[in-house]
């Protein structure tokens, strides 16, 4: 992501994150929205293939699938990774996700750069898609 995308991003989106709750580490406490900002709900996205198959079994793979399916989703409505304003995870080991920390922030760098929206991980027994490790689902507040 370029400097000029950021500086975009930092002019239509407001990070709010107050002094009280510290300093947020790859995540925002909030993302305020312009009015008159368009909403988009993006459904739960997994490594699945075409045909509905799982695609790898490495979490850090499973995690860049699904990240790069929601932001194909973003694109389409005339989205940029920067317009995303909330994230939540889903997975089925909290350990994998721990364990793959420093492979996940280089993927998440290559898609979103700098851009942090206000995010949730939470532990599941299982997820839809048989294999998947991982589901994310997103908003987008776009121009």
């Amino acid at each position: 992501m370029s400097d000029k995308t950021t500086d975009a991003h930092r002019r239509y989106l407001d990070v709010v994150n107050p002094p009280e709750l510290g300093q947020p580490r790859g995540f925002a406490h909030g993302l305020l929205a312009p009015a008159g900002g368009r909403l988009l709900f993006v459904a739960g996205q997994t490594a699945a293939g075409a045909d509905g198959g799982t695609t790898t079994e490495d979490f850090a793979g499973q995690f860049e699938i699904a990240l790069a399916r929601v932001l194909a989703v973003v694109r389409a409505a005339g989205g940029h990774p920067e317009h995303v304003t909330r994230m939540t995870m889903y997975v089925t080991s909290m350990d994998a996700y721990r364990d793959s920390r420093p492979m996940l922030r280089d993927v998440w760098r290559r898609h979103m750069g700098s851009h942090y929206p206000a995010m949730a991980v939470v532990q599941v027994t299982s997820l839809v898609d048989a294999g998947a490790g991982i589901e994310i689902e997103a908003n987008a507040v776009l121009p």
